[in-house]
Order: C-alpha cells, then sequence, then structure tokens
C-alpha cells in the first residue's frame, strides 16, 4: 500500500525515455519517469497499477514510479476499491 505521500495510479501511456502518462487516484494526470536504480528492473506498460511519488516541486504535473504491482495484486486491489 502507498504511504504517506504516495498514491496509487494507472499508466495511461508511455512517452519513450522511461517516462509515463499516469492517471492517479488523486485526480490528476501527471508525466511519471522511473529513477535510474529502477530503470533496468523495472517494465511497465500501459494499464499497469503503479505507486507514484509526487515531486516536491510541480508535484502536480510530475512524479516517480516506485512500484509496479503484478496482475494478482492489481486485482485484488481493484476488488478491495483502492482502485
Amino acid at each position: 500500500m502507498p504511504r504517506e505521500g504516495e498514491v496509487l495510479g494507472i499508466i495511461l501511456s508511455t512517452l519513450g525515455g522511461s517516462r509515463m502518462r499516469v492517471a492517479c487516484k488523486d485526480g490528476k494526470e501527471r508525466i511519471c519517469r522511473i529513477p535510474g536504480k529502477l530503470r533496468n528492473r523495472m517494465w511497465v506498460k500501459e494499464n499497469d497499477v503503479v505507486i507514484v511519488k509526487p515531486w516536491e516541486i510541480e508535484g502536480d504535473k510530475k512524479g516517480d514510479i516506485l512500484w509496479r504491482y503484478y496482475p494478482l495484486q492489481a486485482r485484488i486491489l481493484r476488488e478491495r476499491g483502492y482502485i
């Protein structure tokens, strides 16, 4: 589950350069990136459920992707009403 300062989101599209357009649960659409230490370990595609940490500056528009839920985990989140 997301910690304080983090939100759930669903990837809408990939933009290239490890950047994605993410619809967050707080009602905002952010352009998010995968940080360098996770770039080669995390592969994401459209409709994946992720945890997003908004940036301190321009937090309403940009953020970092910290975690990607596996399909089974995402289904459980949907059934429990988190998404």
